[in-house]
């Protein structure tokens, strides 16, 4: 029996939202703080809700102290409005976040990226996620967890029809043996992979393919 303190942000996402229902399940934490825009809508004796503007990080800094900071937040340029919405989202807040937990010294990061994240990328949320990426990496941690999912799949709570299609052209093509490194990986295993990952603390950085991702799902001990 394990008692640590979690802390997440993006806990009413497709990702956090799966992460917050296996962490109340989990028995080796014993507290989830989750730092969210609106009400989970779930009570739970585990759960402390944080209702935040992270806008103002100086109102919750204070309260990121744990564990483990698991890091799911994210948005579209649909919802957000613009691009440049989107980056406050994405990555202001998240480092914002980060920064608060290191500053706190929780010993261990899990974050949520995505595949093809590089600071030099000509695609503006794979840029966007790369640099979020470089960014984590120079915060003092123990211990740093990059996942790097393809395209997920899961119930969202709003349609995005372009993902949709999306996910079943890969899927139509891994059937043909083709772009295995792209095929969609269900919410549910992503959030397993982050649980697990907080346990794996033998290195300062492991960063996480998609099939990395999906082997850490099914990992019970760290290696």
């Amino acid at each position: 029996m394990v008692n640590k303190t979690a802390l997440v942000i993006g806990a009413t996402g497709l990702v956090g939202s799966q992460l917050i229902r296996l962490l109340l399940k989990d028995e080796r934490f014993s507290l989830i703080k989750a730092f969210v825009r609106r009400s989970t809508g779930i009570r739970h004796s585990k759960l402390q809700e944080f209702i935040v503007s992270f806008d103002h990080p100086e109102e919750w800094h204070q309260n990121v102290s744990g564990d483990v900071a698991f890091s799911a937040l994210g948005t579209t340029i649909k919802t957000a409005g613009s691009k440049e919405a989107q980056y406050k989202v994405d990555h202001t807040y998240q480092y914002q976040f980060a920064l608060a937990a290191s500053q706190h010294k929780v010993p261990v990061y899990v974050l949520v990226s995505a595949a093809m994240a590089h600071v030099n990328s000509r695609i503006f949320y794979s840029r966007m996620k790369g640099e979020l990426e470089r960014d984590i990496k120079i915060l003092p941690f123990q211990s740093i967890h990059i996942l790097q999912p393809g395209m997920l799949s899961g119930n969202r709570k709003e349609v995005r029809m372009g993902e949709q299609i999306g996910t079943r052209l890969i899927r139509f093509l891994n059937k043909l043996g083709i772009a295995k490194q792209q095929k969609p990986i269900d919410a549910s295993l992503v959030a397993q992979a982050m649980i697990n990952a907080s346990f794996h603390t033998k290195k300062p950085l492991q960063v996480y393919t998609l099939l990395q991702v999906f082997d850490l799902a099914l990992s019970k001990y760290p290696a």
